[in-house]
């Protein structure tokens, strides 16, 4: 067995092995930390990884919600040494249907600590020197490779929805100050235990279906009609029509998703729509996941980082032991799918502000240096135009823009001039300047410079009238200016 996770992970937990099936198939184990055995129900240690819900991580650091020495050592899975697990093991037919699986306590001991770039390296540009330096897993990482593409396939005939999405990453110097803002992009390593993960996740709360046994799950509501119509109306802007009226599935989503796939839009259009949809809750009762197109799903795999991910392991733990406590759970499971939605909720948002926050000390360097953008927003004050290098976001205010007077279209999502008719739209490219960036309100301004390649505007000359008339008396004119402001 190994893990495979990023070069600065130190809670590792979750291991896989796989192996073919003589005739066809495959046998998938996935091997996760047992927290629950050292995490006593109803303990202190209990109550307050309850209270924090889940780990929050920042760019060069992590607020765990275990102690360090849990989290990074004694759940660890740490190479070649034993640790407890919990193990699903599932055996799959050749079209990758799982046709049998078994849920038990385990002992593992990995043999090897594998990064998301080095199994990326072997499957993707099947490089020869880390090929030959893991030359014995390398022919598993390509069955590895070979199934999750399958499940991806499955998934997808399924509607499920992938929004595989960049997210900005903060890369920090020596003394931790934001060096770069880089997007992290997802290789196939990362597809593949997403794949993994995903299946394990969706067999255990099949299990738990199945025996009636009470647990949390994850569900994902359908989306609201109203947003959807709305982005109906959006679609319809950039030439992307379907029928009003009836609810979009997410096969539906699926193909909006495919008929933008490579267009200039094809990243707003995605932001758009994942705005239009509902976020992901824990429940006591198994509703489905509407954007995975799963009727039972949970979440198993990540217990040292995720409160709910414990709960599933404890209930999973009565199934096997045979300790019927499903009444404990009946008068818990409501009080802990709110709280670890709530908790979840908030760690989002506090990631979202701290990268919004070193975003905006980067940008501060970076006064009066021009890039080039495409406009992400579009509203009454101004217009947002994102960079791809730096991956940030800053606005271009209306008040900035002295050529004109500009109306605002919320319809159609663009600023039209009244005089010129120009116009700013969603998915427009643009060229700006870095004018402020405001640490304590996370706010970066541009300077709209023009289209990309245009030369960049020359200081407007005053008329020849204005010239004249600010001659004569200019200390006096201030002087009357100043006195009314006061006024």
């Amino acid at each position: 067995m190994v893990t495979i996770d990023g070069e600065s992970a130190k809670d590792f937990d979750d291991a896989v092995y796989l192996r073919r099936l003589p005739g066809g198939g495959w046998e998938l184990t996935v091997s996760i930390a047992d927290v629950a055995h050292y995490v006593a129900e109803d303990s202190a240690l209990d109550s307050e990884a309850f209270t924090r819900g889940t780990s929050v991580y920042f760019p060069g650091t992590v607020i765990p919600m275990l102690p360090f020495e849990l989290s990074n050592d004694i759940c660890s899975l740490r190479p070649r040494v034993d640790r407890l697990t919990m193990s699903a093991v599932m055996t799959l037919d050749a079209g990758g249907e799982v046709v049998d699986y078994l849920i038990r306590d385990s002992v593992i001991r990995t043999v090897q600590r594998m990064t998301y770039t080095d199994v990326a390296a072997i499957i993707e540009r099947r490089d020869p020197a880390v090929t030959a330096r893991y030359a014995g897993l390398a022919p598993m990482f390509h069955d590895m490779a070979e199934l999750a593409a399958l499940l991806r396939e499955k998934r997808a005939a399924a509607g499920a929805i992938d929004f595989d999405l960049p997210e900005p990453e903060v890369i920090l110097d020596v003394t931790g100050r934001p060096e770069n803002i880089i997007r992290a992009e997802r290789n196939d390593a990362h597809r593949l235990i997403e794949e993994f993960m995903l299946l394990a996740n969706r067999v255990v709360a099949r299990h738990l279906v199945e025996k009636r046994y009470p647990s949390l799950h994850r569900v994902h509501d359908r989306p609201d009609p109203l947003k959807i119509e709305a982005f109906r109306e959006f679609a319809a802007t950039f030439g992307y029509r379907f029928a009003s009226g009836a609810a979009l599935s997410a096969k539906d989503m699926q193909r909006v998703l495919a008929s933008v796939s490579g267009s200039p839009e094809e990243k707003l259009i995605t932001h758009v729509l994942l705005r239009s949809m509902k976020q992901a809750r824990y429940s006591a009762q198994g509703e489905g996941h509407f954007a995975l197109a799963f009727d039972h799903y949970t979440h198993f795999t990540s217990p040292i980082r995720r409160y709910p991910d414990l709960i599933v392991h404890r209930t999973l733990k009565d199934l096997i032991h045979r300790r019927r406590r499903a009444d404990h759970w009946k008068e818990r499971l409501d009080r802990i799918a709110a709280q670890c939605s709530a908790a979840e909720r908030n760690a989002d948002e506090a990631e979202r502000d701290v990268i919004k926050l070193r975003q905006t000390q980067h940008m501060a360097t970076r006064i009066g240096e021009t890039f080039e953008g495409i406009i992400s927003g579009v509203t009454a004050f101004g217009f947002f135009v994102e960079l791809a290098d730096p991956a940030v976001e800053g606005l271009v205010r209306l008040t900035s823009l002295h050529d004109d007077y500009y109306i605002f279209d919320e319809r159609n999502h663009k600023l039209t001039g009244e005089r010129t008719g120009r116009v700013f739209r969603l998915g427009d490219l643009a060229h700006i300047r870095v004018t402020r960036a405001h640490v304590e309100l996370r706010q970066i301004d541009f300077e709209w410079l023009g289209e990309p390649g245009a030369p960049e505007p020359r200081a407007a000359r005053p008329k020849r009238g204005e010239r004249i008339k600010r001659k004569g008396r200019p200390q006096a004119r201030d002087r009357r200016a100043g006195r009314k402001k006061r006024r």
